[in-house]
């Protein structure tokens, strides 16, 4: 009897108790039962004193929060399946109706797998999985009922992002060969990997399938020029002769999730082109012509599906960082009335077979992860699965408020405020994270591990929303490129001006932290307001956006350029070396700490040491932590835990005390 028939019948709960006893022999992330936790052979620590078992212990009941996204509706019945995409393994999950007990459909025993491909008819699916966060994705098939995978990629390319066709007998896929530059499209079957041919060449942009023609003769793509500007294309897959869909303007465009209408006239796609937000758009490919139909809505639409049937369109627009559900008639183009659905930020649409439920995920600052469906004919909202908020009572912490400030250049600047629960009395001190991207965009949702900075140590926490963030039109995500780039670290220094005037935020006692671009923006923070804060964090952020870019995958390279500038340039050179956080290392004389993983395809290694050797030759102190079997987003809980523990250490000894 093998591991998937033993937990067929048990529900979710119970086979991850299972599981985990069953890997308990054979290495264990639970709390060693010493006065210091051990950090384990994988993580190389400099300066980072040893985490007592009181304070893991203590935080531990804020680490077991977790939500289950959807991965697709089941084609035989009225059911929907869940991933759970672990760093140990991987496990399929179905909920037969709204409510009822999730129950493990398939396991596959490997972790690292980024996300799971269903093909149409629910046989099949294609995952892909990389080596210790390297990126370098294979790709797999897997047959849902023998529960057997094969790898169909080289071994050394990168590949993710298969899109099935309709008849679910091949797959176009993007990947970059070993040593090359750009993202490629290749396509085959997947059940005959031998069939694997080059669909069509990158000179160093990313193209990205999205979509099949209905009778499979077709496929439309996007050319990534950088994360904010692309170019849309169709392509006969059978002779790889492909047609530009987009017009060729001065202004950079953006065009995103392109879909084919059912009779195969036109293509729907999300885009700016003419406008500050992004829109839902019709191209009918027969004049070119692009019309609008979400022109009444001034917030940008992130994501939108066809159902199957082709009669409605389920869209979602973000306003203010909180999502809003949307029904369109193809027929009418009118939007239907939708019911009340919980405030919080969806994702994911997927409709079933039948055309009649759409089903999404949605997060916020209450839960992980709930799953739900509306029936567009009853007009029903059914509640499918909720996430798992932990052990922690967080019934007294406030909602995050939206806030506001002005910046150096009187342009309105806004981010979300949590505050601790009003237990804790008196000026408050203040995290401030930035997020990555820098096209990216800090959204209410749940935090878990943060909410024990809010819950048990009074810290409140502030996540800004600087200029070249997402969700506030072109103009504003525009703001911070290229020579432009310091303008975005004032807003934060605005901020701090901000927190100075508010009566319950201690402005004395501030920190500054944050991931990838987030990391090089807290650096910069760092350097720039030395003396307005306490301390700061790097998490596998770039130290000099020069090197960055020379040293970061070729797949992504060009595209990273058109953001920040290319290092070839002796222009733009001499401006990156001279404003980053490394040649300013000097300026730095706060304590920080820096995260590093050895196998980051993005941040490279290299930029975390060279940073560290300068800041010696400062003597700042300095944290570093470097986990050996991590890449940029760390997926190892182990891992993830002690790099939470030693931030709070770091919070508590640099932050927390008066006189710091």
């Amino acid at each position: 009897m093998n591991i998937l028939t033993r937990f067929h019948v048990l529900s979710y709960r119970q086979f991850i108790t299972c599981l985990m006893l069953l890997l308990l022999p054979f290495g264990t992330t639970a709390i060693a039962q010493t006065a210091e936790i051990d950090p384990g052979p994988d993580l190389v620590l400099e300066g980072v004193p040893r985490i007592p078992e009181s304070l893991a212990t203590s935080i531990k009941r804020y680490t077991t929060a977790y939500g289950l996204p959807m991965a697709a509706w089941e084609p035989q019945k009225h059911a929907i399946m869940l991933k759970d995409l672990s760093n140990s393994f991987t496990a399929i999950s179905r909920v037969d109706s709204p409510g009822k007990d999730r129950q493990v459909i398939s396991l596959i025993p490997v972790g690292g797998v980024y996300d799971l491909y269903f093909d149409p008819n629910g046989k099949y699916l294609v995952y892909n999985k990389d080596t210790d966060g390297n990126e370098a994705f294979q790709m797999y098939f897997y047959e849902l009922s023998t529960h057997k995978s094969i790898r169909i990629t080289d071994g050394k390319s990168r590949n993710t992002e298969p899109v099935w066709s309709n008849a679910g007998d091949r797959i176009i896929y993007s990947s970059t060969p070993s040593g090359e530059n750009g993202v490629s499209l290749y396509v085959m079957n997947p059940a005959s990997p031998e069939t694997n041919r080059l669909l069509v060449k990158s000179s160093g942009n990313y193209f990205k399938a999205f979509d099949w023609s209905p009778d499979d003769k077709m496929a439309v793509y996007t050319e990534s020029i950088s994360n904010a500007s692309s170019v849309l294309w169709m392509i006969d897959v059978a002779t790889g002769e492909r047609t530009r869909l987009s017009p060729e303007t001065k202004e950079a465009d953006y065009y995103d999730l392109p879909q084919f209408s059912k009779d195969s006239k036109g293509i729907y796609v999300i885009t700016d082109h003419n406008s500050d937000v992004r829109r839902l758009a019709f191209l009918d490919l027969t004049t070119k012509a692009l019309s609008y139909l979400s022109d009444q809505i001034n917030w940008d639409v992130e994501e939108f599906r066809i159902s199957p049937d082709g009669s409605v369109i389920a869209f979602i627009t973000n306003e203010n960082g909180i999502s809003r559900f949307h029904l369109l008639s193809v027929k009418t183009g009118k939007e239907r009335d939708i019911p009340a659905i919980p405030v919080g930020v969806m994702s994911d649409l997927k409709w079933d077979s039948d055309s009649q439920n759409v089903g999404f995920n949605l997060r916020s600052s209450h839960t992980p992860r709930d799953v739900y469906s509306i029936n567009i004919k009853t007009g029903n909202l059914e509640h499918w699965s909720s996430g798992v908020t932990g052990q922690a009572d967080l019934s007294e912490i406030p909602d995050p408020e939206l806030i506001h400030w002005k910046s150096f250049d009187e342009r309105l600047i806004s981010g979300f405020l949590f505050r601790p629960p009003k237990k804790f009395t008196g000026k408050r001190p203040v995290v401030i994270e930035i997020h990555g991207g820098p096209e990216d965009e800090y959204r209410p949702t749940f935090w878990g591990q943060d909410n024990y900075l809010l819950n048990e140590e009074g810290v409140a926490k502030i996540y800004p929303n600087v200029r070249g963030s997402t969700g506030f039109g072109k103009a504003f995500l525009n703001l911070d490129n290229e020579f432009k780039r310091e303008d975005a670290i004032k807003d934060i220094g605005s901020l701090l001006d901000w927190i100075a005037k508010q009566p319950d935020l201690d402005a004395n006692r501030v920190m500054v932290t944050g991931s990838s671009y987030g990391g090089y923006a807290a650096l910069s923070v760092a350097a720039t307001y030395n003396n307005r804060i306490r301390a700061a964090e790097s998490i596998v952020g770039p130290t000099n956006l020069a090197s960055f870019l020379e040293n970061t995958e070729g797949w992504r390279r060009d595209v990273r350029r058109q953001e920040y500038g290319d290092e070839r340039n002796p222009k733009d050179r001499e401006f990156l070396e001279r404003i980053s956080p490394l040649h300013n290392a000097s300026k730095i004389t706060k304590p920080l700490f820096i995260v590093q993983g050895k196998n980051d395809p993005r941040v490279k290694a290299s930029e975390a040491e060279q940073m560290i050797s300068a800041l010696r030759g400062n003597k700042a102190t300095v944290w570093y932590l470097l986990a050996k079997d991590e890449g940029h987003d760390f997926i190892n809980q182990r891992n993830i835990d002690y790099v939470f523990y030693s931030t709070v250490l770091f919070i508590q000894e640099y932050l927390l005390k008066q006189n710091g």
